[in-house]
Order: structure tokens, then sequence, then C-alpha cells
């Protein structure tokens, strides 16, 4: 059994500016099939980052096989860099 030391700041590796474009596109392309099928992309979205469930994610367009090619940590961390960057 290992225990983990919370006291201590994890370091996040750095991504390259193309990883960022691609999570960027997955994320736009899911929005879009969303709203397409009637559903609040934005809602949705944060239902599966929050909790995992593909079941928020839309087959429509291949949505969901899209989004699963990312961890949800990665997709948390380019919105939240995104708007970050906006808010300079």
């Amino acid at each position: 059994m290992s225990s983990k030391n919370h006291s201590h700041t994890q370091k996040i590796r750095f991504v390259g500016k193309d990883y960022n474009n691609d999570v960027q596109n997955v994320l736009v392309k899911v929005h879009a099939a969303l709203k397409q099928k009637g559903y609040n992309p934005v809602e949705q979205i944060v239902g599966y980052i929050l909790s995992g469930d593909p079941t928020y994610i839309t087959a429509h367009e291949g949505a969901r096989s899209l989004i699963g090619q990312f961890e949800r940590d990665e997709l948390l961390e380019e919105v939240l860099h995104f708007y970050m960057e906006k808010k300079k």
C-alpha cells in the first residue's frame, strides 16, 4: 500500500502548442455536436469532466470518441488555461 504526501505541490508536465491545439479542436467539435443535438454544451462537458461518465457526451459526429482521447484533467487544464489567457 502506498501513501501519498499531499503536503507538496505536484508539478504538472509542460504540454506543447500542438497538443493544446488538439485539445482545443476536440472541445470545439464536441461543443458543436452537443449543440446540434439540442444539449447545453457547457453543462454536458462539465458533467463529463466532473463525473467521467461518457454518456454526458453525445456519440453524434464521433464526439464521445474524440473527447475520450484525452484525460479529464487534460481537458480541464486546457479550459482553465484558455480562460486565464482571456483574462490577461
